[in-house]
């Protein structure tokens, strides 16, 4: 049987190898790594993460990224099974030791005995003899690829930036000022309900801090670098620009914290710093990716209460995400209608997040392999979190609109990608539910629905070998 090649050993492609793998097809996965670097992974390890916090909640009843979570366990992601034996306390997240995790998926791929590692950089398209190839090169996607992509499908490329927060040495962080606590003392896989360094401002400190993140000085991007930040990670300093209390309502809200040395005395503004590692030595500054200038990231990061004296382990930057324009490119399986044999993974495709590009890999590697096996690719229904995503990739418009009316741009799985679903508005003793008990009802109902939709999915799916 003629092997799957698979092209980038990120987590969507790590995901994609093992599906097919899995599913008794032989796979090549090709990683570029060491041979050639990019801007953001500093390992040789296959699926790196940036940062800890990487598969956000965890709680699939009433959180969409959580269903997703439930979804891959059910088809068995090593994704998954890789997070949750390498998690650290994150609240109400699944956070993970990065390289303990990477080291995982890397010993579990390569003891594999259907996958094949190369390491080596794929320069141009695939040999015109590779006839099943899923591309799963990510945001980083070599220039020479991306230009042989484009060659082949007439179309430009979409591009925004990915910005990367800093890390802080916990032993200089000043305990006599910051304090644990979870948000509303919420406890999370794996963690007691204080799992994040809580920083807090008064009002002055606060109006300083921001005059210092519009003052200080960024990196300059070249004409041709020029696009739109992803919504979903803004630099800080350009959340200030937006509005001076944009912080205290986004990243540094203070609601649901309580100063342990000062309790009476309530926040402006509040600073968290998440683990970063099982060691608990290192911290994520939460949303405080920037695009400040090494020189002064240090001095304006001091400012903030507790972190007068902060060693930093990394400091912030950037790198580049480039994406296809997919609902136009792709069929309903991630083939390029142009040229079918090649199948696209991860965020290349639109999605956004680690665990929204696992998932695609999760369903591409399922699709090459029954495609090879002679089966039908059945797609995940649209009511579980997969399709829902899926739809919004190879879809990507408004019931009734044409493909195009509206811009296509990255999305994290969500309920607003979901159909509507039927539930009852009524609560047990009778009473017409409102506000925040009917939003979750709502939500217990998507959830349910799309567990029993994906269970029939898997359970038709699931498989893939030949009997």
């Amino acid at each position: 049987m003629n092997a799957i090649h698979v092209i980038g050993g990120g987590l969507a492609g790590s995901e994609a190898a093992w599906q097919a793998a899995q599913a008794g097809v032989p796979v090549i996965l090709h990683e570029m790594r060491p041979h050639r670097g990019t801007d953001a992974h500093v390992s040789e390890g296959l699926a790196e993460l940036v940062c800890s916090n990487s598969f956000r909640s965890d709680d699939a009843e009433l959180n969409a990224v959580g269903l997703l979570h439930a979804e891959l366990r059910r088809a068995g992601s090593l994704i998954m099974q890789c997070a949750d034996a390498n998690q650290v306390p994150a609240g109400g997240a699944l956070a993970v030791d990065r390289h303990g995790f990477s080291d995982a998926v890397t010993a579990a791929l390569e003891a594999h005995p259907l996958i094949t590692i190369q390491r080596e950089e794929i320069a141009g398209l695939p040999p015109a003899d590779w006839d099943s190839v899923i591309i799963a090169t990510g945001p980083l996607t070599s220039p020479a690829l991306s230009e042989a992509i484009l060659s082949i499908t007439d179309e430009d490329a979409l591009a925004f930036f990915d910005a990367i927060a800093p890390i802080v040495h916990f032993d200089s962080i000043d305990m006599d000022t910051a304090w644990f606590q979870s948000r509303y003392d919420k406890v999370g896989p794996g963690g007691t309900g204080a799992d994040y360094i809580n920083c807090p401002m008064d009002r002055d400190q606060y109006e300083a801090f921001i005059d210092a993140l519009i003052a200080g000085e960024k990196t300059e991007f070249k004409e041709w670098e020029k696009t739109p930040y992803f919504d979903g990670c803004l630099p800080i300093e350009v959340m200030a620009e937006r509005g001076r209390e944009t912080l205290r309502h986004g990243p540094m809200k203070p609601m649901g914290l309580t100063n342990a040395h000062k309790p009476d005395e309530k926040a402006y503004a509040v600073v968290q710093l998440r683990q970063d590692n099982a060691l608990g030595t290192l911290y994520n500054m939460v949303g405080f990716q920037t695009k400040l200038k090494y020189g002064v990231q240090s001095e304006i990061f001091r400012m903030i209460p507790g972190l007068g004296n902060a060693q930093f382990a990394r400091l912030g930057g950037l790198h580049r995400n480039t994406f296809l324009n997919s609902p136009k490119l792709l069929d309903g399986t991630l083939r390029l209608k142009a040229q079918d044999r090649l199948r696209f993974a991860g965020q290349i495709t639109g999605c956004e997040g680690y665990v929204e590009s696992a998932s695609v890999g999760c369903m591409a590697g399922r699709f090459a392999a029954a495609e090879r096996l002679g089966h039908d690719m059945t797609q995940p229904p649209v009511t579980t979190a997969m399709g829902a995503l899926l739809n919004h990739i190879t879809v990507g418009h408004l019931e009734g609109e044409e493909t195009g009316k509206r811009s296509f741009q990255p999305m994290n799985v969500n309920f607003g990608l979901f159909p509507p679903v039927e539930f009852s508005k009524k609560s047990e003793d009778g009473k017409r539910m409102r506000g925040p008990d009917k939003a979750k009802a709502k939500k217990r109902a998507l959830t349910a629905r799309a567990m029993a939709d994906f269970e029939a999915w898997v359970e038709g799916t699931g498989k893939l070998a030949a009997e």
